[in-house]
């Protein structure tokens, strides 16, 4: 049984819990960890990989053989990922150009959300360049968005200036230039959350249809096990966990990533959570109280 985390603590949980349960389980360490996606999706690399929740609903709705163990690996607040280096704000992204690393990729996907939601942002009214394309296959960018040229870089180009706004989390360059694009931007976030019930989640586990079947007491023991290390280290993320367990706990971040998607061409379809606890849930042979339903 192949896993890929990111998370060296999660992964040695999630090993040893499955090895217990008479599986034999091997880390397959791929960095950085989203880089792993494509292959689970399209190709059932591995058997339990961790993967952003965008990937999750491209999947579902592009008919992946791909089924939700809901566990967070990554959460975080979001509104300081859209960044620039003038005298721009937020107000300033209708007619000027944003770059993202991929049109899919979860961090865009929540901002651009906020942009819509919060600022009444016309996404259509600013120049959107990608510079990667989709994890998952048979997914475009809207005609409306531009790719950069082969081997070109957001980092880069930000810096030299050839974009206004980036939308940047882990790959965001040091330089002193750099500030956020919207104003007191962990308050705004912090602020969301309360609002809505919940802290944005980026990345999750995926099972695959395959692994479900064949690894079902394995990978139900490796739930627990991560649900235990993550509890324990739980770090606090205001009024919220910033690592959700359980499907009950993930439906809020789940079903406004969904909306999201659905409003910035991401998914084709409209996904509903409840599909994903069923599929999952089914395959495992579980009721959805198993895993936190």
């Amino acid at each position: 049984m192949k896993l890929v985390l990111g998370r060296d603590d999660l992964a040695a949980a999630a090993a040893a819990a499955g090895r217990e349960a008479g599986a034999e389980p091997e880390r397959v360490d791929i960095k950085p960890v989203h880089k792993a996606s494509g292959g689970f999706v399209n190709r059932s690399d591995a058997d339990l990989c961790e993967l952003a929740i965008v990937t999750v609903l491209q999947a579902l709705a592009y008919g992946k053989p791909v089924l939700l163990l809901p566990v967070t690996t990554l959460g975080r607040h979001q509104h300081q990922t859209l960044v620039t280096m003038g005298d721009l704000s937020v107000a300033d992204v209708e007619g000027h150009s944003v770059g993202v690393r991929a049109w899919s990729q979860t961090t865009g996907v929540w901002v651009r959300g906020f942009l819509t939601e919060q600022y009444g942002v016309d996404l259509r009214k600013a120049a959107w360049t990608t510079y990667e394309g989709h994890h998952v296959e048979g997914a475009e960018d809207p005609a409306w968005v531009k790719r950069a040229a082969e081997g070109t870089k957001l980092p880069a180009d930000f810096l030299a200036g050839r974009v206004d706004f980036g939308i940047m989390g882990n790959e965001l360059p040091s330089d002193d230039r750099i500030r956020t694009a919207v104003a007191d931007a962990h308050a705004v976030a912090e602020q969301w959350s309360k609002d809505q019930g919940f802290m944005p989640v980026n990345h999750v586990v995926g099972i695959s249809e395959a692994a479900a079947a064949e690894h079902s007491t394995a990978i139900l023991a490796a739930y627990d096990a991560m649900r235990s290390v993550l509890t324990a280290k739980e770090e606090a993320g205001g009024p919220f966990p910033l690592h959700p367990v359980g499907f009950e706990a993930l439906r809020g971040a789940f079903t406004k990533a969904a909306a999201y998607a659905l409003e910035q061409e991401v998914i084709p379809r409209a996904v509903d959570y409840d599909e994903l606890v069923e599929r999952t849930c089914t395959a495992l042979g579980v009721p959805p109280a198993r895993l936190g339903a």
